[in-house]
């Protein structure tokens, strides 16, 4: 069973399930396509089903050229799960959120692999790519796929392989980011593989799917603690009247055991906000306290209060309250030159403002309207940036520095700018760090 699958893969007759077509699935799913596999995409949202067979992309940095060359090249778009018999191999790419208590939300796994359980088959793989906490894979998905009467490692290759998408990177694609595999058994891990050598440079198999698992989250806790230590250094810095940047700038200048991280208004995106607490969660059924993580997650999320409060101080230096204030924030993408905004802490520091009395309004490129949230509302549409816009609001904060922002325009017409960017290091009477 093991060699024959193997054996499709190698050959690139097997075909491709990609579960969850958004920042992971969809650049996944182009990558199959472009080295000869056949793919079926699945997704909930007929929307998205329906976007895609009409050969337009809605991500910002995927292009729908690109959409309508891989259905060219057989890329099928459903929302019928039964779909899956078809399919060798099932990567499920779909969203591990935290829920109100800040604990791990398995319910689109679950039941994303409950909808696909009738129609598993014996000599298929199945890979998970949702971050999440060591033992998800073992603990989670392998009972279901038994319970169905398979044998994991004998009918069913089960193996855990975390995505490490960058939207926005030009540096690294889908297929130069080296892939990190745990199989649920060794022939488990010989698939995965097989089923990841084909269209990624480097696969880099580990020895279970609780270290695959972990990997994942090391890297964003790495992230996470090391944004924690620069903001809490900023806050310093900006007591002292020093500029952060400028200290950041000159460490990197030395060539070892320095890496520079840069501090901001908070941090977003699927990943860094989210996944330290899936560790946190799973240390206390060890009786671990990870104090670490957490203290770097409290200051992490101090930072739009923290931000609130330089605006409201800048504001009352010209003689005005927050209340009333006309507040323009640049930039609601959770990081520059995307149209990413998940977890975005622009849209925190808005709703922010907004409650404490601003009129609230933002320019950003990259989101020409304020796009349906599940826990965010905004009906507003990007402002475009003019010498008579910007000189209409009291206060323009940059939250994300994209680069086609006009940053002289900014400089020279903004009445009150507010700064979480270090885009400004040049002194000047408009313009405040934060």
């Amino acid at each position: 069973m093991n060699s024959e699958l193997i054996a499709k893969l190698n050959e690139r007759t097997a075909k491709i399930g990609i579960v969850g077509l958004g920042y992971v699935g969809l650049p996944l799913m182009l990558r199959y396509c472009e080295v000869g596999y056949k793919v079926i995409g699945f997704d909930i949202d007929q929307t998205k089903v329906d976007a895609l067979r009409a050969g337009r992309s809605y991500i910002e940095h995927i292009t729908s050229a690109s959409i309508r060359n891989a259905t060219e090249l057989g890329f099928e778009p459903t929302t019928d799960f039964s779909r899956a018999r078809e399919v060798d191999a099932l990567i499920l790419c779909v969203p591990t959120p935290l829920n109100k208590y800040r604990e791990p939300d398995l319910s689109f796994v679950l039941d994303t692999t409950e909808s696909l359980l009738p129609y598993l088959h014996p000599g298929m793989v199945l890979s998970l790519e949702s971050t999440t906490y060591p033992g998800t894979t073992e603990e989670e998905l392998k009972p279901r796929i038994e319970k169905r009467g398979f044998t994991v490692g004998n009918d069913v290759f089960l193996v855990f392989s975390p995505e490490r998408e960058d939207p926005g990177n030009q540096n690294f694609s889908t297929r130069s980011i080296p892939k990190v595999c745990g199989g649920c058994t060794p022939a488990c891990l010989e698939a995965g593989i097989a089923l990841y050598r084909q269209v990624i440079d480097k696969v880099v198999p580990v020895s279970s799917t609780q270290a695959a698992e972990l990997t994942k989250l090391l890297e964003n806790i790495h992230r996470s603690v090391n944004i924690g230590l620069v903001n809490e250094m900023k806050m310093v810095a900006d007591k002292m009247g020093i500029d952060i940047h400028e200290v950041i700038r000159a460490a990197a200048t030395k060539p070892f055991g320095f890496v520079p991280y840069y501090p901001g208004p908070g941090i977003g995106g699927h990943c860094i906000p989210i996944d330290p607490f899936y560790l946190t969660w799973k240390a206390r059924e060890y009786g671990m306290h990870t104090r670490f993580i957490e203290l770097a997650g409290e200051i992490n999320s101090s930072m739009p209060d923290y931000v609130v409060s330089k605006i409201s101080l800048a504001l009352n230096q010209r003689h005005k309250s927050i209340s009333g204030s006309s507040v323009l924030v640049l930039g609601i993408a959770y990081k520059k030159n995307v149209d990413d905004v998940r977890e975005s802490p622009s849209v925190l520091l808005m709703e922010k403002l907004r409650d404490l009395g601003a009129k609230v309004a933002y320019s950003d490129p990259h989101v020409p309207a304020f796009p349906k949230m599940r826990a965010h509302s905004f009906d507003l549409s990007s402002v475009a940036l003019t010498e008579d816009n910007l000189r209409g609001f009291d206060c323009v904060l940059l939250a994300t520095d994209h680069d086609k922002f006009d940053y002289q325009l900014l400089g020279k017409h903004a009445p009150l700018l507010v700064d979480c960017r270090g885009k400004f290091p040049q002194p000047a009477d408009n313009i405040i760090r934060a």
